[in-house]
């Protein structure tokens, strides 16, 4: 079995949410000598990212993105398990939650789940998180991303919060932000300093990679 044929069977595996093609992708990667970390990067997350710009496009629905993320999950877990920590290479650190006074996680938690299948490493600090708790994290991990979620127009100033304490740590130059939720624009983004708002959980891994690549 060729290393292309695998790299596409692992695209497939993810784009068609098959937990037992992944698995056997896996084993047959093992058996012909194919780096873990080459068919994570070529082939599973790949079809992670696919997946992640159909999404954007309105052309896939959220529980396809759900389920296939669950199989990427489960994939890099069994990768991460076979392999020395010196092996895995972080693109970079992204903590995010959702900010004090919003009880609602469930796409901020896709946002996680969808940035990490990408190689980014996240700490998830949960929901009703005070903004001091994000700035400590930051400098707890050196964080280069950080991320907040407000569901609610009334916890949206926990997100101005969040930057004013960064400036304050004199972190706000060492950190790309992003903030999201149902009531969060774009216009309320450049109100407040972010770095950028982020629509969906592609939105926020273009956004990330992007920077990424720029540095």
């Amino acid at each position: 079995m060729t290393k292309e044929t695998l790299f596409k069977d692992a695209f497939d595996s993810i784009v068609d949410c098959d937990e037992d093609k992944a698995m056997r992708v896996l084993k047959d990667a093992e058996e012909t000598g194919v780096s873990s970390l080459e068919l994570l990067t070529e082939g599973f997350s790949a079809g992670i990212k696919h997946l992640g710009d159909l999404f954007g496009r309105g052309e896939i629905f959220l529980p396809e993105l759900i389920f296939s993320t669950e199989v990427m999950k489960m994939v890099t877990t069994e990768i991460e398990s076979k392999l020395e920590k010196s092996e895995i290479v972080s693109k970079g650190i992204m903590v995010i939650g959702t900010v004090e006074g919003d009880v609602h996680d469930i796409g901020k938690g896709i946002v996680a789940s969808l940035v990490k299948t990408n190689g980014i490493e996240v700490y998830d600090l949960g929901r009703e998180v005070p903004a001091q708790a994000f700035i400590d994290k930051v400098k707890e991990v050196n964080a280069n991303f950080v991320g907040s979620s407000a569901l609610l127009t009334t916890t949206m100033t926990e997100q101005k919060k969040i930057e004013e304490l960064l400036v304050k740590e004199g972190l706000r130059d060492k950190v790309k932000t992003f903030v999201g939720g149902a009531p969060v624009t774009k216009r309320w983004a450049d109100k407040i300093g972010a770095d950028a708002y982020c629509e969906d959980a592609s939105d926020t891994v273009n956004y990330i990679l992007n920077w990424i690549d720029q540095k």
